[in-house]
């Protein structure tokens, strides 16, 4: 990812793992199409990003919980599985076809917007949490067969809350705790 920043000019000299905030954080276009990126950590950084291609690169996961302004997303061929785009409010343009998506949550409250919808090509997803699924289910159709929308998918990129269980234990001791004065 570095390296297609240099190519575009936002950072300059050899990798070493950074790039200057300073010099994307206005950035609003940004186009990594066919980079052989396998890790885009450091998006969260283009604070401004509107469009983001990154379509045909080696990408698994894409982590654009802060990219709160982010209104399209070309993500097509990135072998990702799991695509949590719950924060993106502004979303109106997705293309997400041909990746091996697992699990797709779009609920942001605002899907009402989304003007183009595609994610067909992923076989192994079976439900994409949206907002509302009659409506989803009318407007989008550019999905696989095994495909359906619900409001509650209950998989890993799902909102909601997570809990921890109580672990099981036949030996539970009451603690008494004391201060030093008795």
């Amino acid at each position: 990812f570095e390296q297609a920043l240099i190519d575009l000019g936002y950072d300059t000299g050899t990798l070493d793992g950074s790039v200057p905030t300073a010099s994307i954080s206005g950035v609003t276009f940004l186009d990594v199409f066919f980079k052989n990126i396998s890790d885009l950590t450091g998006i969260e950084d283009f604070g401004a990003l509107t469009v983001l291609d990154c379509g045909w690169n080696q990408l698994t996961s894409i982590d654009l919980s802060q990219n709160t302004v982010l209104n399209q997303l070309v993500c097509i061929n990135n072998q990702i599985s799991s695509l949590d785009l719950s924060q993106n409010i502004a979303l109106v343009n997705l293309v997400c076809f041909d990746n091996q998506l697992t699990c797709l949550n779009i609920k942001n409250g605002n899907n009402n917007s989304i003007v183009q919808f595609i994610a067909s090509g992923n076989p192994d997803l079976t439900c994409i949490e949206v907002d509302d699924a009659a409506y989803s289910t009318s407007n989008w159709t550019s999905i696989d067969s095994q495909t359906s929308f619900s409001e509650d998918c209950n998989n890993a990129c799902s909102g909601g809350t997570t809990s921890i269980p109580e672990l099981s234990s036949n030996n539970k001791e009451l603690l008494t705790i004391t201060d030093i004065l008795g």
